[in-house]
């Protein structure tokens, strides 16, 4: 009995919540912090410390992948919305796809520990998924991405949700 009404909890709760997901996935964010920013006529990249890369470019620097795989997309509880502080991070990231077109990703979906595992595995899946999405949006080749949800399998911090609710991108 217990579990049929954890089980219409559960659904009364996801449906609403994937609806607001993909009712305010179109919308356009300002981000908040200057991002690098890539032009379309010269298909150039400027970076951090104010040098730029043309998209022929072969070299990468160590920095540049260092800075790709180690900066997670945080998301809220419950949630697989990206919020501002998200979206620039995801927008540096297809910046860096569009420079690096060789590169193949593999976009980790991770959650805290609180749930159930299947729940964990979903929500991690729906994460990486909107990361994926997001990054094809601003023009990353798509068949260069796969995803892949831990859950609660690989935490970041275990004294910390916040941080262990993340999308990390590994590149392969």
């Amino acid at each position: 009995m217990k579990k049929n009404i954890w089980l219409r909890l559960a659904v009364l709760l996801l449906i609403p919540g994937m609806l607001l997901t993909v009712s305010c996935g179109k919308k356009k964010a300002e981000p908040s912090a200057p991002q690098p920013v890539v032009s379309d006529e010269s298909a150039s990249s400027s970076y951090d410390d104010g040098s730029s890369r043309g998209a022929d470019d072969a070299a990468v620097t160590d920095a540049d992948r260092e800075r790709f795989t180690s900066e997670p997309i945080y998301f809220a509880f419950d949630s697989a919305s990206i919020d501002d502080a998200g979206r620039a991070v995801v927008d540096s990231k297809a910046a860096y796809l569009k420079n690096n077109t060789q590169a193949a990703v593999v976009v980790e979906g991770h959650c805290d520990e609180r749930g159930t595992n299947e729940y964990n595995i979903a929500l991690g899946d729906r994460r990486a998924n909107a990361v994926k999405n997001l990054l094809v949006d601003l023009g990353a080749d798509g068949s260069k991405l796969t995803t892949i949800s831990y859950g609660e399998e690989r935490l970041a911090d275990p004294t910390n949700h916040d941080k262990n609710r993340r999308v990390q991108c590994v590149i392969e």
